[in-house]
Parts: structure tokens; sequence; C-alpha cells
């Protein structure tokens, strides 16, 4: 395994394993059998609906506690100071765990200041290891190292092929901010792992379509946490530290870049604002702290 250094000094791997829309009986096999294979890094948040799992995955694996990275992210209906500090404390009571190594504010919405200060004091009192945030695009991610006391270590993201994120890439690095791939497989889309273009780079390796995607984006400075719930995936998924793309591959990898790709989830789109934030309201109307 190969790991980058944060803005704290923190190490993190540079391939991790995702469990996002696993379901959550299913998690805490994955997580075993992905640590088994040789995963350090396990990704998961609020609004997965599996933290238990994750925990329960780390303890049944015999891998030491302080071996395994684990990442959670504070959904929408947690953010404002309040919230976010109890969501926190709930996230490690469902880890099974005194600390998390990456917690990260999964969109940047509502009272996402207040959410930030939170982390800031849950990473000073030991419960944190490393802050960050998902879903952060340039204007904000500025303004959230310029001005806040701890400035975010990761940003995690939606890339792939097809969605490279170049110019955002370059934000992160001029700021310090590790950039994380979430999707980094399109989520099967746009027949990625028949695509020709990686199905030549591939054949030329001895490697699979998905092991050169992996092998591109973690060569871009990009970590990456695949999903899946197979085994045989998780082993070909983290075989990619034996070869190195060239020029020449990585220059036909940047030209699969596609403007016209639609966004996974565009946080661009007004409804889909609008159906995150419902959570936000949902929760001001059941009595939660006030925003604002």
């Amino acid at each position: 395994m190969e790991f980058v250094k944060l803005n704290n000094g923190v190490e993190m791997p540079v391939l991790g394993f995702g469990v996002y829309q696993t379901p959550p009986e299913d998690t805490a096999r994955c997580v075993t059998e992905a640590l088994a294979a040789g995963y350090r890094l396990i990704d998961t948040a609020q609004a997965y609906g599996n933290e238990e799992g994750v925990g329960a995955g780390v303890r049944a694996s015999g891998v030491p506690r302080d071996e395994v990275f684990i990442t959670s992210k504070v959904w929408v209906s947690n953010m404002n100071y309040e919230r976010a500090a109890a969501s926190i404390d709930e996230t490690l009571a469902k880890l099974g765990t005194d600390h998390v190594d990456l917690m990260l504010l999964h969109q940047m919405m509502g009272d996402y200041p207040g959410a930030w200060r939170a982390l800031e004091d849950a990473y000073h009192a030991g419960k944190i290891r490393t802050i960050g945030v998902s879903n952060c695009y340039p204007e904000r991610l500025v303004d959230l190292c310029t001005l806040a006391e701890v400035p975010p270590a990761v940003n995690q993201i939606e890339t792939h092929p097809f969605r490279q994120q170049d110019a955002a890439h370059e934000v992160m690095e001029r700021f310090g901010v590790v950039h994380e791939a979430w999707a980094p497989f399109a989520e099967g889309k746009n027949g990625i792992f028949s695509n020709e273009v990686l199905t030549a780079i591939a054949s030329k390796h001895g490697k699979t379509p998905a092991q050169v995607v992996l092998r591109a984006l973690i060569q871009k400075n990009v970590v990456v946490i695949p999903k899946t719930v197979h085994p045989d995936r998780m082993t070909e998924n983290i075989d990619v530290f034996d070869f190195e793309l060239d020029a020449q591959d990585m220059a036909a990898f940047a030209a699969l870049e596609d403007p016209t790709f639609p966004r996974i989830f565009d946080h661009f789109d007004v409804d889909t604002v609008s159906w995150m934030l419902g959570d936000l309201v949902k929760t001001q109307q059941l009595g939660g702290a006030t925003l604002y």
C-alpha cells in the first residue's frame, strides 16, 4: 500500500474501500473481506446507514484498530454546531471506536460553518485525527481553507475518467488539500469497463480496465475508494501497485474527459439540492437546533 501525508502529518492510504450503497446486513462481511485483501482505508458515512457494520467488520477482521483508517461524514441534517457535535459522538458509538481517522462534511449546505467548528473542536479533543469536506467546490473550498482555524485536509468529490476534475485538483493542490475520488468507476456508466481506450491500456500492461482507472487516478495524486461486494473484485481493485502507466497511457486517459457526461449527483441542480435540504428542514420541524 502507498500513502499520502495530509496537511497535519497524518498518513492516509491512497486506495481504500467504499461502502456506499452496501446493505447494512452485508457491510461487516464486506469490510472484513476487504481488510483481509489488504485494504486499510474504509470509507463510510452517517447517511449510508452502515457505520455499525463497518465497526463490526473491523473488529471481526483481527486487524489492529490503529492500522485501519476509518472515514465517515456528517450528513446534511446535522449541519450546525450542536447537531454536528452530537452526530460525531453518535458515529463513534456506532463504529465502536474512540476516534475516527477522517471526518468530512458530506455536503456544503445549511450551517456548514457551524458544523465545521464542531469538527474542529472534536479534532482538538482527539475524537478525530483529521478533518475535511466532500462535494466542496473551489470557491467554497478556498473560503474554508482561508478562514478556518483548522483547514480541511481532504476534499472528496466525484472523479472518474469522464470527469477528471483537473481544475478543482489544481485548487486543492494550491491549498494543501488532498483530492479523493468518489465513484472512480463512474458507477459503471458510459461503458467504462469495455471502453476501447482503457481496454487497450489494460491489455498493454496485463491488467483490467478497472485497474487502469485506479492506477491512472493514483498517478494523478488522487486517492481512490472503489466499492464492491465481491471478494474477487476487492482483490482485483487493490492489485494496482505493481505497474505504472507511461506518458502515452496518461495522455490517452486524460483524453477520456467528457464535458457532456452528466454529473452522477448534481450539486448545481435546484431540485437535487432542495431534496437534500429537505432532511435539514425536517430536522428543524422535529425540534432540532435552529440554524442562523
